[in-house]
């Protein structure tokens, strides 16, 4: 790569974006998060062993790469921590190569008690959430209730901003939900500047620093979470993320100005078929043994939360859409293998609304949820691409299910991944 690079998923997140952070990192100086928080789940293998990453970029695994964590994302003190001590077998000292931005964020535990509250009171209208309290953290930011990092220097005010917060989300529990609340702010206060001494040396103007090293002509690779269409604005709102998960979001979640991140490419990566996590709308979705089956040939369970996956046949008119509005330059598709097994392939190019052929993702989730999938059939190649690092050993019927993609999205797919594997892909261009 001679440029930064901006990797992130043109679906409904899940898409294996970690795996490929993790295979290009070493390539780059820097690799940062941007937003969300530990309800994302990238999960990386390396070394033979598996590592679970929720807020720690991926480029943590390796000698010589520094990483941030931006601006845009909301912390949970705790659960970065148990990151910590997770990856510590590879990572000796994070002083100088982990950078955690002082403009943050910061989850608490009252943020999941509401997070849950707000869940069981929906009843069946429930949005599927993690329930990690990043929707309520992102609440809190927006009506500038919340508390970022930096305030924790100053104790005094620290103390004065989280009394306030504090007893603010008890009484919504307590008087609009009904429920008991039970936390201790005083356990809360020392409990969080104890974790907060932990990585305080760690806290640093990121914005500047990156600002800096991308004049300097340092590499930078941006790390997206979730996906494309749990977008905050341009997903399948309201069943989405609390924070831009699309390219849109890298710039306020970084800190960098327009010009520098248009340098830029942009990379979307994408299942060989559709899953997603929790409620909404899904027009390929199979409830049928063949999404039992994609179901189980991907290992398709949250590596957050541990939930089964919906899973369905590739849909072309949501990734259509995550390519125009990201500016994708180039598509990676994961898990090309898990199709091996199947006679047929279908591949879903438009959908039928009460009798009209829709080419472009519409806004209204009644709509959507209304439309049909108009499918492509390709004849499935039946045999084993697990493994395959060889563009020209491709089956044909793999190659016009490529071609298919391609035409479809007007966009090149630069890669494909071929297994779980680091060492299990194929570079499409040269």
């Amino acid at each position: 790569m001679k440029e930064s690079l901006v990797i992130l998923g043109s679906q409904w997140g899940d898409e294996g974006k970690g795996k490929i952070v993790d295979l290009l990192a070493p390539e780059f100086d820097y690799v940062v998060r941007y937003q969300g928080g530990s309800n994302a789940g990238h999960t990386v293998i390396a070394n033979g062993k598996k590592y679970t990453l929720h807020l720690i970029p991926s480029g943590i695994l390796h000698e010589g790469v520094k990483n941030i964590i931006s601006n845009g994302v909301v912390v949970d003190l705790e659960e970065l921590l148990k990151e910590m001590e997770q990856v510590k077998d590879a990572v000796k000292d994070f002083k100088d190569k982990l950078y955690i931005s002082e403009r943050c964020h910061i989850v608490f535990p009252y943020h999941k008690i509401l997070d849950s509250l707000s869940e069981k009171s929906k009843g069946k209208d429930k949005v599927g959430t993690t329930l990690k309290g990043i929707g309520p953290a992102y609440m809190a930011k927006y009506a500038r209730t919340g508390i970022r990092i930096v305030d924790l220097f100053d104790k005094e005010y620290f103390r004065i901003r989280l009394e306030k917060a504090f007893n603010e989300a008890k009484e919504i529990a307590e008087k609009v939900y009904g429920e008991t609340f039970n936390l201790d702010l005083n356990e809360l206060y020392e409990n969080t500047l104890s974790n907060f001494e932990k990585i305080k040396d760690l806290v640093a103007d990121t914005s500047y620093l990156l600002d800096k090293v991308m004049k300097e002509g340092k590499k930078v690779l941006f790390e997206g979470a979730q996906g494309t269409m749990l977008d905050i604005d341009m997903g399948t709102y309201p069943y989405v993320t609390s924070s831009n998960a699309s390219a849109l979001g890298i710039c306020n979640g970084t800190g960098v100005a327009p010009k520098l991140i248009g340098q830029a490419k942009v990379y979307g990566v994408s299942k060989a078929y559709t899953t997603r996590v929790g409620e909404g709308p899904f027009p390929t979705e199979l409830n049928d043994g063949i999404g039992e089956r994609l179901r189980e040939e991907g290992h398709e369970y949250g590596s957050t939360t541990g939930r089964p996956r919906r899973c369905g046949w590739l849909d072309l008119v949501a990734l259509r859409f995550a390519c125009r509005i990201n500016g994708i330059d180039g598509l990676i598709i994961t898990k090309l293998d898990v199709l091996d097994v199947f006679d047929e392939i279908n591949v879903c190019v438009a959908y039928d609304y009460e009798g009209q052929t829709i080419t472009e993702f519409p806004a209204s989730l009644q709509v959507l949820a209304k439309c049909k999938p108009i499918y492509k059939t390709i004849k499935g190649w039946k045999t084993s691409t697990k493994g395959l690092k060889d563009i020209t050993k491709l089956p044909e019927n793999a190659k016009e299910f490529i071609k298919t993609i391609e035409e479809n999205t007007g966009v090149k797919v630069v890669m494909l991944s071929t297994g779980p594997e680091r060492s299990e892909y194929i570079w499409c261009i040269s």
